[in-house]
């Protein structure tokens, strides 16, 4: 076990504890997230590219990006989901992709070097840094092992989500709650009595997670990943392919909008990393 603060461990034991509902559920109620997500993995992240996926979950964004040629490295504070993820790529004969697996905290990467890779995945990781230094220091690594002009993919949830999901499963709660309600909506910090799922972690709202990310990174792009849709996680269950590429097509559109990055339940950022110029550029 890396050296993990008290939350942290929590958090990596509960991973652990439940890595096959949690795949379960990812696939069953994110499908508008990850077809969103992969678009712009797809569009961005060059063919063999290295790739660190810091935070690999189930080994979805892993497998896709394998699939392209790209180098990996695996990184997780829940030793069970790095194992699945391996072996999730060892079924599909690119293992070889792997360069390296570690488990550790998305805001100690002591063990990979300055400059070294061509992307950075961090599609979890800050969902769980219940302090805004932890989240900065998070930012912080993956801006110093990425090479110059590297990418960056990062996602965060929507503190409206927990609201909406209280709304609509549990409302007699709201009065029981409200010290909860007011703690949430001020530093955006929950935990496993309030959202069992998740445990602790923390929900973002789209100028908080801007600015994290925008210190170290020019935005490339800043994306509501399910938008409109987010209510309706399965509605394209019963849908023709191409009916399922249009909703995504206007998904992708209206996400990037002030009012689908209010509807969303997840936001992705992607960005550059910023190049540091020089106090004084040589005269001519």
């Amino acid at each position: 076990m890396p050296d993990l603060d008290e939350t942290l461990q929590s958090v990596a034991q509960h991973y652990n504890q439940n890595i096959f509902a949690y795949e379960s559920v990812r696939q069953q109620y994110s499908p508008v997230e990850f077809a969103i997500t992969a678009r712009w993995l797809n569009r961005v992240v060059p063919e063999q590219a290295t790739v660190v996926d810091i935070g690999v979950g189930g080994g979805y964004y892993a497998k896709l990006l394998a699939q392209r040629g790209c180098w990996l490295y695996l990184i997780d504070i829940s030793q069970k989901l790095i194992e699945a993820t391996y072996t999730k790529l060892k079924a599909a004969n690119l293992d070889k992709q792997v360069l390296e697996v570690q488990q550790a905290s998305a805001t100690r990467l002591a063990g990979l070097k300055t400059a070294i890779v061509d992307v950075v995945l961090l599609l979890g990781p800050l969902y769980h840094l219940c302090s805004l230094e932890a989240r900065q220091s998070a930012v912080r690594e993956a801006s110093r092992i990425l090479k110059p002009n590297g990418i960056v993919f990062a996602a965060g949830i929507n503190r409206l989500a927990y609201f909406r999901e209280l709304f609509r499963s549990q409302p007699e709660l709201v009065l029981t709650r409200q010290d909860f309600h007011q703690q949430l909506l001020h530093d955006g910090n929950v935990d496993p009595e309030h959202v069992p799922p998740l445990g602790y972690a923390h929900f973002t709202t789209q100028l908080e997670f801007r600015q994290l990310l925008e210190t170290e990174f020019e935005q490339i792009a800043l994306i509501g990943t399910e938008s409109f849709s987010a209510p309706f996680p399965t509605f394209m269950d019963a849908l023709q392919p191409e009916q399922v590429e249009a909703w995504i097509d206007l998904v992708e559109e209206t996400g990037q909008t002030p009012e689908g990055l209010g509807m969303t339940d997840h936001f992705l950022f992607i960005g550059k990393k910023r190049v540091e110029r020089l106090a004084h550029p040589p005269q001519n």
